[in-house]
């Protein structure tokens, strides 16, 4: 008796404990990519349910409502954005390059194989909701905000390196190496042609920040 009790409680616990049917990083990822393409209020809790595999029931219980899911994909957005920029501008290289190779990696992002250009998801999605929508204004400031601070960053470090001259703003040159950033991505959503995207970067860099 003790035993069938004790093998009652193991199922018991391996049925609580069993693997989701979903997932959350695929499901995330379905889901930004179709705010990414409609949009947030074009985007419909039908269309995320199919996008994801997910009833609406689950998508509820997994990820809140829909507001809650679009920050979470936002977030995640942001998250991976940064961590690309980091990466990027940690090479030993020339300031003018380092900025070519972010905005080489934003162009790629911006342009996908096969698909019709898209821009920033943040910048697409997240600036026409955020005057009625605070926690979206805020998350998109937040993620605008930290872009700027990794370019401010690696810019003090060319005025360090003496590459830059010591009069130079840091602050100032970041946010006009954002402001190009975001130019990029505006065009791109509308469709320009990636390769006079790339030569307005380069003559972006060549005639504002490049020393």
């Amino acid at each position: 008796m003790v035993q069938k009790t004790a093998k009652a409680a193991a199922t018991s616990k391996r049925a609580r404990g069993r693997p989701r049917a979903y997932d959350p990083h695929v499901a995330l990822r379905r889901a930004l990519e179709t705010f990414w393409t409609y949009g947030y209020s074009g985007t419909s809790l039908d269309d995320l349910s199919a996008a994801m595999g997910m009833n609406r029931p689950s998508v509820y219980a997994a990820f809140g409502n829909k507001q809650a899911l679009y920050l979470e994909a936002l977030q995640s957005y942001w998250d991976d954005a940064l961590r690309a920029m980091r990466e990027l501008l940690s090479h030993d290289e020339p300031l003018a390059d380092a900025l070519m190779r972010i905005y080489d990696s934003a162009l790629s992002l911006y342009f996908p194989p096969g698909g019709a250009p898209r821009g920033c998801f943040g910048i697409s999605t997240a600036a026409v909701e955020s005057l009625a929508e605070p926690r979206i204004r805020a998350s998109f400031e937040d993620g605008l905000r930290r872009i700027d601070k990794e370019f401010e960053h690696r810019i003090a470090l060319s005025v360090e390196r003496g590459e830059l001259p010591a009069t130079a703003d840091p602050r100032t040159l970041a946010e006009t190496a954002s402001a190009i950033l975001h130019t990029l991505a505006l065009r791109a959503r509308y469709g320009a042609n990636r390769k006079e995207l790339r030569r307005l970067a380069e003559r972006a860099v060549t005639h504002t920040l490049k020393p």
